[in-house]
This record gives structure tokens, C-alpha cells and sequence, in this order.
């Protein structure tokens, strides 16, 4: 009997699918990177990869015909998302596109913040995270890796990422126009996660020096703390002192939100009238979205964080078409070397 075909497939969510409280119904709790892989080999797929981000919600498999489905099978146990709330937002993307689109997302091109730099490292993670468990081949292997290659040439080579765009860079901006200088703003950390890390080292090279992280476990904190000269609480205290910072930054992992309305109106009066900057970087969100409403809060998400990054995009739109233009090209070469691996002889 012969081998049958395998296809190379992926499906993706994203913030040009979905808004950031839809995208907030799909993530990928604690766990379900096992459920998703344990599915995929239920399923019989010969590879596969979960590429989960607060942004992104994408798979990217090698099977048979049926391999979006099972994909789809496998991301909607991972997540608990009703098929319906998926089916809105998933795009089977197949063959040399899913090539293409895996470039574009390693460099920073698909990006909500053109250029960013943490999609590269998370992909790595993903990569890594897939490849321990023995769920990449000869496919994937090729793709990503040739990918990540890629994604550094964009880099090096074009001006996409200059400025260094990064949540932590952008969120560290608006406190300085909220501020002028960090030097005396009180800053509170809520989560100890990557973009956390990155938010207090970007807060800390611009001069905060009175910068407090708060987790659910407080030896995270504290290791966290102790990289920046920063000092440590619990989420719930810093919770309860949040009235005493001027700037709070929200990347914990949260089912709801950490500051609701009524307690966003408690801070505004136990301030007396000092501004407070809320930036908001989880999905789901940290923060309730009705503070903006309130006199002397400033409240942004991931989607304003992604407009003020933006903001210079057309002096970049340049070396952005060179970027993809130069991209469809490597991942045309990968894909044909992709599409030798495939055959029984390869």
C-alpha cells in the first residue's frame, strides 16, 4: 500500500481576525499545550507546532487531507473554545502560504506592532517547546528553522524593527508623556511574565527607580525585583496599595479583570486628583476597559499600544515591502526543499 499524501497546513487567529476581547475567548490556559499535542497525536498528525501569544493563536501541522481539521480539533481542547467562537476567527492557511506566513510572523511583519522583537523569541520557544516532545520531522524542522534565519536577515538587513519596537519600549514612552521623567513616578508591575521582564528592564534603562513587582507567588516577585533593585509584594497587597503608584502595568494571567470599575473609581478619589497611567497588556485584560471613562485615569491596551507604535509605520512602509518582497523569496526556496522532504525518497 502506498504512503498517503501529507500537506503541510496551518491555522491562525490573530488581531486582524479578532478584536482583543474576542481573542481574550481563545487563549491557552495553563495546561492545554498538552491537551493541544496530546490531540494532535490522537489525531495521527505527523507533526505539529502551537504557537500561542497573547495576539496569536496558531498551529501549524503535517498530515493528511484532514489535517486543518484535526488541527482545529486539537486547538479547540486546548483552549475550551466553543467550535463556534473559533470558526469565527480561525484562517486555514496551506501549503507555500503557511511557508510565507510563518516568515512573516518570525520577523515581525504580521505583527500588531510592525517589527516587534518578542515574536521571534516566542516562536523559538514554541519550536523548542514542540520539538522536545517529538512532534516536529523533516517538515517543520525545515520550515521554522529556515524561518528563524529568515526573520534575523529581515532584521539585520531592513529597517522594520528600527526603533526597537517592543511592548516594553512603548509602554515606557507613554509614561514619560504621561510624566515627563520616571525619576519619581511610582511604577507597580502586576505579573512577573516575559513582558513583564521586559516592561521593568525598559522602565529601569529610563531612569524609574521606584519600581515595585507584584505576582500571585511572591518568589517571583522577588527574583524579578531583585534583577532591577525593585522590591517584591504579593498581587493581593499590591492590590491593595495600588492607589500609591502612578503608573500600573498589567501582564498577569487573569480570568478577570484585576481592577474592575468601582475599584478604578476608589483609586481616582484616594488620589486626589494625581493622574494614574493604566497600561493594560493582557488578554484578557487586567484592567476593565470602562476606566476610561473616569476623570485622571489614563487606560490603554494592547491595541493602542500597537496605534502609537504604528504611528511612524509610513516611513517604514519602504523596507516593509522589501521585507516581504525578500521573504516570498526565502520562503519559496524553503518550501521547495520542504516539498522534497515530503517525497518517500527524501
Amino acid at each position: 500500500m502506498s504512503e498517503r499524501p501529507k500537506n503541510l497546513v496551518a491555522l491562525s487567529a490573530t488581531h486582524r481576525t479578532a478584536g482583543l476581547d474576542e481573542r481574550a475567548a481563545f487563549t491557552v490556559p495553563p495546561g492545554g499545550a498538552d491537551i493541544f499535542y496530546a490531540a494532535a497525536r490522537e489525531a495521527g498528525l505527523a507533526e505539529a507546532v502551537l504557537l500561542a501569544t497573547c495576539n496569536r493563536l496558531e498551529a501549524y501541522a503535517v498530515g493528511d487531507e484532514a489535517a486543518a481539521l484535526h488541527l482545529r480539533t486539537a486547538l479547540m481542547k486546548a483552549t475550551g473554545a466553543p467550535a463556534e467562537a473559533l470558526d469565527q476567527h480561525l484562517r486555514a492557511v496551506p501549503g507555500l502560504m503557511a511557508v510565507e506566513h510563518l516568515f512573516g510572523v518570525v520577523s515581525g511583519l504580521d505583527s500588531q506592532m510592525v517589527g516587534e522583537v518578542e515574536i521571534a523569541g516566542q516562536t523559538k520557544d514554541a519550536y523548542a517547546d514542540a520539538l522536545a516532545r517529538g512532534m516536529t520531522g523533516p517538515i517543520l524542522n525545515r520550515v521554522f528553522q529556515r524561518a528563524f534565519q529568515a526573520g534575523a536577515w529581515a532584521r539585520t538587513h531592513t529597517g522594520i524593527a528600527q526603533g526597537q519596537v517592543s511592548l516594553g519600549n512603548v509602554a515606557v514612552d507613554l509614561a514619560m508623556r504621561a510624566f515627563g521623567s520616571l525619576a519619581e513616578a511610582r511604577v507597580l508591575i502586576l505579573g512577573t511574565g516575559e513582558v513583564g521582564r521586559q516592561v521593568v528592564q525598559a522602565l529601569v534603562s529610563r531612569g524609574a527607580s521606584q519600581v515595585v513587582v507584584a505576582s500571585r507567588t511572591f518568589e517571583n516577585a522577588r527574583r524579578l525585583a531583585e534583577e532591577f533593585a525593585g522590591s517584591a509584594m504579593t498581587l493581593a497587597d499590591a492590590l491593595r496599595q495600588a492607589h500609591a503608584h502612578d503608573v500600573i502595568v498589567g501582564g498577569a494571567t487573569v480570568e478577570r479583570a484585576l481592577l474592575d470599575f468601582n475599584t478604578m473609581r476608589e483609586l481616582t478619589v484616594r488620589r486626589q486628583g494625581r493622574p494614574l497611567l493604566l497600561v493594560d497588556l493582557g488578554v484578557p485584560r487586567n484592567f476593565d476597559a470602562a476606566g476610561r471613562s473616569l476623570a485622571g485615569v489614563y487606560l490603554c491596551d494592547l491595541d493602542d499600544l500597537a496605534g502609537v507604535a504604528n504611528a511612524n509605520l509610513k516611513a517604514r512602509l519602504a523596507e516593509v515591502s522589501r521585507a516581504r518582497t525578500a521573504l516570498a523569496e526565502k520562503a519559496a526556496r524553503a518550501w521547495g526543499a520542504a516539498n522534497h522532504a515530503f517525497s518517500p525518497e527524501a
